[in-house]
Protein backbone atom coordinates (compact mmCIF):
# COMPACT_ATOMS: atom_id res chain seq x y z
CA UNK A 1 0.00 0.00 0.00
CA UNK A 2 2.80 2.40 0.90
CA UNK A 3 4.75 1.73 -2.29
CA UNK A 4 1.94 2.80 -4.68
CA UNK A 5 1.36 5.94 -2.59
CA UNK A 6 5.06 6.78 -2.64
CA UNK A 7 5.19 6.21 -6.39
CA UNK A 8 2.16 8.44 -6.94
CA UNK A 9 3.71 11.16 -4.80
CA UNK A 10 6.97 10.95 -6.73
CA UNK A 11 5.16 11.13 -10.07
CA UNK A 12 3.15 14.10 -8.80
CA UNK A 13 6.27 16.01 -7.82
CA UNK A 14 8.06 15.06 -11.02
CA UNK A 15 5.10 16.24 -13.07
CA UNK A 16 5.00 19.57 -11.28
CA UNK A 17 8.71 20.07 -11.84
CA UNK A 18 8.55 19.12 -15.51
CA UNK A 19 5.69 21.59 -16.00
CA UNK A 20 8.06 24.36 -15.04
CA UNK A 21 7.82 24.88 -11.30
CA UNK A 22 10.59 26.46 -9.39
CA UNK A 23 12.45 24.16 -7.01
CA UNK A 24 14.29 20.87 -6.81
CA UNK A 25 12.29 17.75 -5.96
CA UNK A 26 13.38 17.59 -2.31
CA UNK A 27 12.38 21.21 -1.79
CA UNK A 28 9.01 20.75 -3.47
CA UNK A 29 8.36 17.75 -1.24
CA UNK A 30 9.26 19.80 1.84
CA UNK A 31 6.93 22.58 0.74
CA UNK A 32 4.09 20.09 0.21
CA UNK A 33 4.53 17.77 3.19
CA UNK A 34 7.16 19.28 5.45
CA UNK A 35 7.31 21.75 8.33
CA UNK A 36 5.85 25.21 7.85
CA UNK A 37 7.79 28.40 8.64
CA UNK A 38 4.73 29.80 10.46
CA UNK A 39 4.99 26.99 13.01
CA UNK A 40 8.77 26.91 13.40
CA UNK A 41 10.06 30.48 13.33
CA UNK A 42 7.98 32.57 15.79
CA UNK A 43 10.23 33.98 18.55
CA UNK A 44 13.38 32.66 16.82
CA UNK A 45 16.26 35.15 16.57
CA UNK A 46 17.18 35.43 12.90
CA UNK A 47 20.14 37.57 11.78
CA UNK A 48 19.90 38.60 8.11
CA UNK A 49 22.81 40.23 6.29
CA UNK A 50 22.20 42.17 3.10
CA UNK A 51 18.84 43.15 4.59
CA UNK A 52 18.51 46.60 3.03
CA UNK A 53 17.20 45.44 -0.36
CA UNK A 54 16.28 42.50 -2.56
CA UNK A 55 16.08 39.02 -1.07
CA UNK A 56 17.29 40.22 2.33
CA UNK A 57 14.61 42.91 2.55
CA UNK A 58 11.88 40.44 1.59
CA UNK A 59 13.23 37.95 4.14
CA UNK A 60 12.79 40.62 6.80
CA UNK A 61 9.15 41.21 5.83
CA UNK A 62 8.19 37.55 5.76
CA UNK A 63 10.01 36.85 9.02
CA UNK A 64 8.26 39.81 10.65
CA UNK A 65 4.82 38.54 9.58
CA UNK A 66 5.68 35.14 11.04
CA UNK A 67 6.76 36.67 14.35
CA UNK A 68 10.49 36.03 14.32
CA UNK A 69 12.87 38.33 16.18
CA UNK A 70 15.06 39.96 13.55
CA UNK A 71 18.53 41.44 13.25
CA UNK A 72 18.87 43.58 10.12
CA UNK A 73 22.40 44.14 8.81
CA UNK A 74 23.83 45.92 5.78
CA UNK A 75 26.01 48.96 5.21
CA UNK A 76 23.23 51.55 4.75
CA UNK A 77 21.68 52.30 8.13
CA UNK A 78 18.99 54.57 6.68
CA UNK A 79 17.74 51.76 4.43
CA UNK A 80 17.76 49.33 7.35
CA UNK A 81 15.62 51.77 9.35
CA UNK A 82 13.20 51.95 6.42
CA UNK A 83 12.96 48.15 6.32
CA UNK A 84 12.47 48.03 10.09
CA UNK A 85 9.64 50.55 9.93
CA UNK A 86 7.80 48.54 7.30
CA UNK A 87 8.33 45.34 9.34
CA UNK A 88 6.64 47.06 12.28
CA UNK A 89 3.76 48.21 10.10
CA UNK A 90 2.98 44.74 8.72
CA UNK A 91 3.45 42.70 11.90
CA UNK A 92 2.75 42.56 15.61
CA UNK A 93 6.41 43.05 16.50
CA UNK A 94 7.57 45.89 18.71
CA UNK A 95 10.61 48.07 18.11
CA UNK A 96 12.77 46.04 20.51
CA UNK A 97 12.03 42.89 18.50
CA UNK A 98 13.98 44.24 15.50
CA UNK A 99 17.62 45.23 15.90
CA UNK A 100 19.17 47.44 13.24
CA UNK A 101 22.88 46.61 13.13
CA UNK A 102 24.91 48.29 10.36
CA UNK A 103 27.61 45.94 9.13
CA UNK A 104 30.27 45.93 6.43
CA UNK A 105 31.15 42.34 5.54
CA UNK A 106 34.52 43.47 4.19
CA UNK A 107 35.45 44.94 7.59
CA UNK A 108 36.22 41.58 9.17
CA UNK A 109 37.65 43.19 12.31
CA UNK A 110 34.12 44.37 13.20
CA UNK A 111 32.40 40.98 13.05
CA UNK A 112 33.20 39.83 16.58
CA UNK A 113 31.83 43.05 18.09
CA UNK A 114 28.73 42.84 15.91
CA UNK A 115 28.06 39.30 17.11
CA UNK A 116 28.42 40.41 20.74
CA UNK A 117 25.94 43.23 20.09
CA UNK A 118 23.33 40.77 18.86
CA UNK A 119 23.91 38.49 21.85
CA UNK A 120 23.63 41.40 24.27
CA UNK A 121 20.32 42.45 22.72
CA UNK A 122 18.62 39.06 22.25
CA UNK A 123 20.73 36.66 24.32
CA UNK A 124 21.05 34.14 21.49
CA UNK A 125 21.22 33.67 17.71
CA UNK A 126 19.01 30.88 16.39
CA UNK A 127 19.55 31.45 12.66
CA UNK A 128 22.22 33.29 10.68
CA UNK A 129 21.24 34.07 7.09
CA UNK A 130 24.34 34.93 5.07
CA UNK A 131 22.68 36.96 2.34
CA UNK A 132 25.10 39.85 1.79
CA UNK A 133 27.03 40.00 -1.47
CA UNK A 134 27.28 41.42 -4.99
CA UNK A 135 27.01 39.90 -8.44
CA UNK A 136 29.04 40.67 -11.57
CA UNK A 137 28.49 41.65 -15.19
CA UNK A 138 31.75 41.80 -17.15
CA UNK A 139 33.89 39.68 -19.43
CA UNK A 140 37.09 38.30 -17.92
CA UNK A 141 39.29 39.74 -20.68
CA UNK A 142 38.05 43.25 -19.83
CA UNK A 143 38.09 42.94 -16.04
CA UNK A 144 40.83 44.10 -13.69
CA UNK A 145 42.21 41.60 -11.17
CA UNK A 146 41.33 44.01 -8.36
CA UNK A 147 37.66 43.35 -9.11
CA UNK A 148 38.14 39.63 -8.43
CA UNK A 149 39.86 40.40 -5.13
CA UNK A 150 36.94 42.60 -4.08
CA UNK A 151 34.37 39.97 -5.05
CA UNK A 152 36.11 37.28 -3.01
CA UNK A 153 36.62 39.60 -0.06
CA UNK A 154 32.91 40.43 0.11
CA UNK A 155 31.10 37.31 -1.06
CA UNK A 156 33.43 34.68 0.39
CA UNK A 157 35.81 35.93 3.10
CA UNK A 158 33.27 38.31 4.65
CA UNK A 159 30.70 35.54 4.82
CA UNK A 160 32.94 32.93 6.43
CA UNK A 161 34.35 35.51 8.86
CA UNK A 162 30.91 36.37 10.24
CA UNK A 163 29.96 32.69 10.23
CA UNK A 164 33.00 31.86 12.37
CA UNK A 165 32.00 34.27 15.13
CA UNK A 166 28.34 33.21 15.13
CA UNK A 167 29.27 29.52 14.98
CA UNK A 168 31.31 29.85 18.18
CA UNK A 169 28.08 30.84 19.94
CA UNK A 170 26.09 28.04 18.31
CA UNK A 171 28.68 25.45 19.32
CA UNK A 172 28.38 26.60 22.92
CA UNK A 173 24.60 26.17 22.71
CA UNK A 174 24.98 23.01 20.59
CA UNK A 175 22.24 24.21 18.23
CA UNK A 176 21.51 26.75 15.53
CA UNK A 177 21.07 27.16 11.80
CA UNK A 178 23.48 28.69 9.29
CA UNK A 179 21.72 29.50 6.02
CA UNK A 180 23.86 30.82 3.17
CA UNK A 181 22.56 32.35 -0.03
CA UNK A 182 24.75 30.86 -2.72
CA UNK A 183 23.44 30.70 -6.29
CA UNK A 184 22.85 28.32 -9.15
CA UNK A 185 26.13 29.90 -10.27
CA UNK A 186 27.72 28.04 -7.39
CA UNK A 187 26.74 24.80 -9.14
CA UNK A 188 27.43 25.70 -12.77
CA UNK A 189 29.45 28.33 -14.59
CA UNK A 190 28.30 31.16 -16.84
CA UNK A 191 29.91 33.96 -18.85
CA UNK A 192 29.87 37.54 -17.54
CA UNK A 193 30.10 36.24 -13.96
CA UNK A 194 33.48 34.53 -13.67
CA UNK A 195 34.34 36.16 -10.35
CA UNK A 196 30.84 35.82 -8.95
CA UNK A 197 30.75 32.14 -9.93
CA UNK A 198 34.15 31.61 -8.32
CA UNK A 199 32.97 33.18 -5.05
CA UNK A 200 29.81 31.06 -4.99
CA UNK A 201 31.75 27.88 -5.80
CA UNK A 202 34.02 28.80 -2.89
CA UNK A 203 31.01 29.11 -0.58
CA UNK A 204 29.64 25.78 -1.77
CA UNK A 205 32.96 24.06 -1.10
CA UNK A 206 33.39 25.73 2.27
CA UNK A 207 29.95 24.92 3.68
CA UNK A 208 29.91 21.42 2.21
CA UNK A 209 33.17 20.86 4.11
CA UNK A 210 32.01 22.60 7.29
CA UNK A 211 28.86 20.48 7.52
CA UNK A 212 30.65 17.18 8.31
CA UNK A 213 33.04 19.00 10.67
CA UNK A 214 29.96 19.71 12.79
CA UNK A 215 28.86 16.09 12.88
CA UNK A 216 29.09 15.95 16.68
CA UNK A 217 26.55 18.79 16.85
CA UNK A 218 23.48 17.31 15.13
CA UNK A 219 21.34 20.33 16.02
CA UNK A 220 23.62 22.76 14.17
CA UNK A 221 22.27 22.76 10.62
CA UNK A 222 24.13 24.12 7.59
CA UNK A 223 21.89 24.99 4.64
CA UNK A 224 22.97 26.35 1.26
CA UNK A 225 20.38 28.09 -0.92
CA UNK A 226 20.99 28.27 -4.68
CA UNK A 227 18.61 30.75 -6.33
CA UNK A 228 18.48 31.38 -10.05
CA UNK A 229 17.63 34.80 -11.52
CA UNK A 230 15.39 36.69 -9.08
CA UNK A 231 13.66 40.07 -9.25
CA UNK A 232 15.89 42.02 -6.90
CA UNK A 233 18.12 45.07 -6.94
CA UNK A 234 21.30 42.97 -7.04
CA UNK A 235 21.70 43.82 -10.73
CA UNK A 236 21.86 47.54 -9.87
CA UNK A 237 24.96 47.07 -7.72
CA UNK A 238 26.98 44.51 -9.65
CA UNK A 239 30.73 44.53 -10.07
CA UNK A 240 31.83 45.49 -13.57
CA UNK A 241 35.24 45.45 -15.27
CA UNK A 242 36.49 48.27 -13.03
CA UNK A 243 35.80 48.97 -9.35
CA UNK A 244 34.98 52.60 -10.18
CA UNK A 245 32.34 51.74 -12.79
CA UNK A 246 28.70 50.77 -12.40
CA UNK A 247 26.47 48.91 -14.84
CA UNK A 248 24.95 51.40 -17.28
CA UNK A 249 21.97 49.34 -18.45
CA UNK A 250 20.30 46.93 -16.03
CA UNK A 251 17.50 45.90 -18.38
CA UNK A 252 14.00 44.65 -17.59
CA UNK A 253 13.88 42.25 -14.63
CA UNK A 254 10.19 41.25 -14.81
CA UNK A 255 10.88 37.87 -16.41
CA UNK A 256 12.75 36.64 -13.34
CA UNK A 257 11.35 34.77 -10.33
CA UNK A 258 9.42 37.04 -7.94
CA UNK A 259 11.44 37.81 -4.82
CA UNK A 260 8.65 36.78 -2.45
CA UNK A 261 8.50 33.30 -3.99
CA UNK A 262 12.26 32.84 -3.66
CA UNK A 263 12.12 33.89 -0.02
CA UNK A 264 9.18 31.62 0.77
CA UNK A 265 11.08 28.61 -0.57
CA UNK A 266 14.17 29.75 1.36
CA UNK A 267 12.18 29.71 4.61
CA UNK A 268 10.78 26.27 3.75
CA UNK A 269 14.33 25.04 3.20
CA UNK A 270 15.42 26.58 6.49
CA UNK A 271 12.78 25.02 8.72
CA UNK A 272 13.05 21.60 7.05
CA UNK A 273 16.83 21.48 7.55
CA UNK A 274 17.61 20.95 3.88
CA UNK A 275 21.33 20.76 3.19
CA UNK A 276 21.01 22.38 -0.23
CA UNK A 277 18.08 23.84 -2.16
CA UNK A 278 17.80 24.88 -5.80
CA UNK A 279 15.30 27.70 -6.30
CA UNK A 280 14.89 28.70 -9.92
CA UNK A 281 12.70 28.73 -12.99
CA UNK A 282 13.80 26.93 -16.12
CA UNK A 283 16.17 26.81 -17.92
CA UNK A 284 18.53 27.20 -14.96
CA UNK A 285 16.76 24.58 -12.86
CA UNK A 286 17.05 22.07 -15.68
CA UNK A 287 20.73 22.95 -16.13
CA UNK A 288 21.33 22.25 -12.42
CA UNK A 289 20.04 18.72 -12.91
CA UNK A 290 22.06 18.29 -16.08
CA UNK A 291 25.17 19.57 -14.33
CA UNK A 292 24.61 17.00 -11.61
CA UNK A 293 23.75 13.96 -13.72
CA UNK A 294 24.76 14.68 -17.35
CA UNK A 295 27.59 17.23 -17.30
CA UNK A 296 28.50 16.77 -20.98
CA UNK A 297 25.00 17.85 -21.98
CA UNK A 298 25.18 20.69 -19.47
CA UNK A 299 28.37 22.02 -21.07
CA UNK A 300 26.72 21.88 -24.50
CA UNK A 301 23.62 23.72 -23.28
CA UNK A 302 25.60 26.33 -21.32
CA UNK A 303 27.68 27.09 -24.40
CA UNK A 304 24.44 27.83 -26.27
CA UNK A 305 23.03 29.89 -23.40
CA UNK A 306 26.36 31.63 -22.87
CA UNK A 307 26.42 33.05 -26.38
CA UNK A 308 22.95 34.48 -25.83
CA UNK A 309 23.97 36.00 -22.48
CA UNK A 310 26.94 37.78 -24.02
CA UNK A 311 24.88 39.03 -26.97
CA UNK A 312 22.22 40.38 -24.59
CA UNK A 313 24.86 42.07 -22.44
CA UNK A 314 26.41 43.81 -25.43
CA UNK A 315 22.94 44.94 -26.57
CA UNK A 316 22.32 46.58 -23.20
CA UNK A 317 19.48 44.28 -22.09
CA UNK A 318 19.32 41.82 -19.20
CA UNK A 319 21.69 38.91 -19.83
CA UNK A 320 19.01 36.24 -19.32
CA UNK A 321 16.04 37.89 -20.99
CA UNK A 322 15.97 35.95 -24.29
CA UNK A 323 15.51 32.46 -22.90
CA UNK A 324 13.91 33.28 -19.55
CA UNK A 325 11.11 35.51 -20.80
CA UNK A 326 7.84 34.20 -19.40
CA UNK A 327 4.87 34.01 -21.72
CA UNK A 328 2.35 36.77 -21.18
CA UNK A 329 -1.31 35.93 -20.94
Amino acid sequence: MLLPLALCALLYLLGRWLLGLDGDLTLLWAEWRGKRPENELPDKVVWVTGASSGIGEELAYQLAKIGALIVLSARRENELERVKQKCLEISNLSSKDILVLPLDLTDRSSHEAATKTVLQHFGRIDVLVNNGGRSQRSLFVDTKVEVYAAIMELNYLGTISLTKHVLNHMVQREKGKIVTMSSVMGIMGAPLATGYCASKHALQGFFNSLRPELGEYPEIIVTTICPGPVQSKIIHNVFTEDLSKSLENTGDQSHKMPTDRCVRLTLVSMVNDLKEAWISDHPYLAVCYLWQYAPTWAWWLMNKMGKIRIQNFKRGVDADVSYSQKKKA
